[in-house]
C-alpha cells in the first residue's frame, strides 16, 4: 500500500533553473527606456508620464507639453472608467433591488 502523499513523484533531477525560463519575445519586450534612471516601459506614454512625474527638472518645453497632454489623456480616460463603473454600479443595485420587490412581495 502506498502513502497517498508519496504517490504522486515527479523527475526533477536537475532542478529548478532561472536560467532556463524562455525569454519574451521581442515584440513583448519593454523598448522604451528613461535616460534618467534606465526604467523600461511598454508605449511611450508611460514613458512621458513617468519622466514627467519623477524627473521634472530634466524635461525641456517640448517634453513637458507631451507630459502635459499625456496626463491629460490618461485623466480623461480615468474619468470615463469611473463613470461607467458607477453607471454599472448603480444598473446593479437598481437591478437587485426589483428582485427583491418581485420576489419579497
Amino acid at each position: 500500500m502506498t502513502d497517498p502523499h508519496t504517490a504522486v513523484t515527479t523527475d526533477d533531477s536537475r532542478g529548478f533553473d532561472p536560467g532556463d525560463r524562455d525569454e519574451p519575445a521581442a515584440a513583448d519586450a519593454p523598448e522604451h527606456v528613461c535616460e534618467d534612471c534606465g526604467r523600461r516601459f511598454y508605449t511611450a506614454d508611460l514613458l512621458v508620464l513617468h519622466r514627467g512625474v519623477t524627473h521634472p527638472e530634466a524635461l525641456d518645453d517640448a517634453e513637458r507639453d507631451a507630459y502635459r497632454e499625456a496626463y491629460a489623456a490618461e485623466e480623461r480616460a480615468i474619468r470615463s472608467f469611473r463613470i461607467r463603473a458607477l453607471g454599472i454600479l448603480v444598473a446593479l443595485y437598481f437591478g437587485f433591488l426589483f428582485l427583491y420587490v418581485v420576489y419579497a412581495s
